[in-house]
């Protein structure tokens, strides 16, 4: 009989009680991939989007269906044609596509997708990382072309891309305005942004520094 897993999945569109807990065939590691033992999955928009069906041309309807792509665990096999990874590494990564598998016990995924964890991250906050900080990252310096004596506005600094936002912004150089919830001033600050403006406060348009 095939090894067993527990794993969240849904036989229909809707809201967060579609989401069951049940015990499911344990993936095989194929050449090219590894089996990673999932200890913590990061729970994104994205995911929240897919189980409500707001990507059903890419999911389609065949159910049942799983959720999560950023994850963090430990190698438990490598296939076949798999270099960098042995088993026992703490790793971490995001898979892509729609479907997710990572709300699980186990997950295949591909090395190309996956890195070593640092050690001074524990495995919970290493799957918050992939998909966020990611998006961040694109969006400053592969599209914005972002570098040292820049300037940028980050808004919904306090969110999850945004706190990463900031930091990725000043590692890069640049000057940060982030606009936040005065409460989250403080944080945003720490983070690195040199102006913070209180968007239930201020209105924007003249919070702006001069260019």
């Amino acid at each position: 009989m095939p090894a067993q897993m527990n794993a969240v999945l849904f036989d229909r569109y809707g809201p967060p009680a579609v989401l069951n807990l049940r015990e499911v065939e344990r993936p095989v590691c194929r050449s090219g991939e590894m089996l990673v033992r999932i200890h913590a999955a990061g729970v994104n928009p994205k995911d929240c989007l897919v189980r409500k069906g707001k990507f059903r041309w890419f999911t389609g309807r065949r159910f049942p269906l799983g959720l999560g792509h950023d994850f963090a665990g430990t190698v438990e096999r490598v296939g076949r044609g798999v270099d960098g990874f042995q088993a026992g590494d703490a790793v971490f990564g995001m898979t892509n596509g729609w479907k997710g598998r990572t709300y699980a016990a186990f997950a295949a995924v591909s090395p190309a997708e996956t890195a070593l964890k640092p050690a001074e991250l524990t495995f919970e906050e290493a799957a918050a990382v992939p998909l966020a900080a990611q998006t961040a990252l694109q969006a400053l310096r592969d599209l914005g072309r972002l570098s040292a004596g820049g300037r940028v506005l980050i808004n919904g600094a306090s969110g999850g891309v945004g706190t990463f936002a900031v930091q990725i912004a000043r590692l890069l150089g640049s000057h940060v305005t982030a606009v936040c919830s005065g409460r989250n001033a403080d944080l945003v600050r720490r983070l690195g942004a040199e102006q913070v403006i209180d968007y239930q406060r201020e209105d924007l348009r003249h919070a702006l520094p001069p260019v």
